[in-house]
């Protein structure tokens, strides 16, 4: 696997985004008597190309840079290092033909007029957006007809569901007939149906000829809608390839899940004592806790786990084939681990 889709697509690909050695430094001043400069690298030398049509999956746990990758590819943040061209045109030379071309969506309740109606949203955006407007009409029509709200644009956002105020942002990002549609966790915060209706709306997006690139912290989501998929952990990317390339990272390990209640610190630490055992996590979900441990395949932990747990309440006990979940805890933990070559520090402090 390349940590890169330059030499893999081919220079005579037609590309949406094209990104080399893109970088990203944030560097602040800290303390009044005796300050410190600090600087964070968030991006360290990003290498990454999308085909246009595709919809691209940029995944990564919290902190690892996506957002601020995607900023720098919508001129919203300049590079420290590096280029990137989306569309064709320089992110920093051709800021302005850049966001002609592009579209913005984010997660959360920000970016709508709650006491307007989804109507009201969706013109004062097309003015902002100068969509001309003798095709207002028209646009707004097509792109609630798209994301499923024909019928619903004359009441007001206040009374939308989370699920329906996230189809409104896509609409919202369309209005100018984007080529690329940049989407940071569209369907955080929203409930099960809200968000199987959400990816419909992200599906259809990508049938009519759209260029998405999608970040999320749900692997079922990337699995079903993405093409392709980066991982990128302590502002690298660690992986790339399709939902089923990334898949065979997990190749050779046996996944045991564990629904447990109780389960501490203590108890993981046991556990990952256990030989053979690869990785071990524990998820919230209600009252109880659910228990994911990767082991060699070859290898039968369960006996050591379960003595592991001892004295805790145990629910269902099962054996799963890996998942791109289990695939990507898989890249992350290896990335993490202190022998790969992750710089050993995240923040520098420099006496002023």
């Amino acid at each position: 696997m390349t940590d890169s889709g330059i030499g893999v697509l081919g220079r005579g690909a037609e590309l949406a985004i094209e990104a080399k050695g893109l970088r990203r430094v944030y560097r602040s001043r800290t303390g009044w008597l005796r300050p410190r400069r600090t600087q964070v690298e968030a991006v360290r030398g990003v290498d990454l190309t999308v085909r246009r049509g595709e919809l691209f999956g940029l995944l990564g746990p919290n902190g690892a840079g996506k957002t601020t990758t995607i900023k720098m590819l919508n001129t919203l943040l300049i590079p420290t290092a590096g280029t990137a061209r989306v569309c064709g045109f320089d992110v920093v030379r051709e800021t302005m033909q850049v966001r002609r071309r592009i579209g913005y969506i984010f997660g959360g309740d920000r970016g709508l007029y709650d006491r307007l109606t989804a109507l009201d949203n969706l013109r004062y955006f097309a003015e902002l957006y100068g969509v001309p407007a003798r095709d207002q009409r028209r646009r707004i029509g097509e792109v609630l007809e798209l994301v499923g709200l024909t019928g619903r644009e004359r009441e007001r956002v206040e009374g939308y569901s989370r699920g329906m105020r996230q189809r409104l942002h896509i609409a919202r990002g369309l209005l100018h007939s984007p080529e690329l549609l940049f989407m940071d966790e569209p369907s955080i915060g929203v409930d099960p149906v809200g968000a199987r209706e959400l990816r419909a709306t992200v599906a259809n997006l990508a049938a009519t000829g759209t260029t998405v690139l999608l970040t999320t912290h749900y692997m079922a989501e990337a699995d079903e809608l993405c093409d392709r998929i980066a991982v990128i952990v302590h502002g690298r990317i660690r992986a790339l390839g399709t939902p089923a390339e990334l898949r065979r990272h997990a190749e050779g390990r046996r996944v045991l899940e564990v629904e447990v209640y109780g389960v501490d610190d203590g108890h993981l630490a046991a556990i990952r004592r256990v030989p053979g055992v690869r990785e071990c996590n524990v998820e919230e979900r209600g009252p109880a806790q659910v228990l994911t441990v990767q082991s060699d395949a070859g290898r039968d932990v369960q006996p050591d786990m379960l003595r592991a747990l001892s004295g805790l309440r145990l629910g269902r006990v099962e054996v799963r084939e890996p998942t791109l979940e289990d695939a990507y805890v898989a890249i992350v933990s290896e990335s993490s681990a202190p022998s790969s070559d992750v710089d050993q520090l995240e923040t520098v402090g420099v006496a002023s």
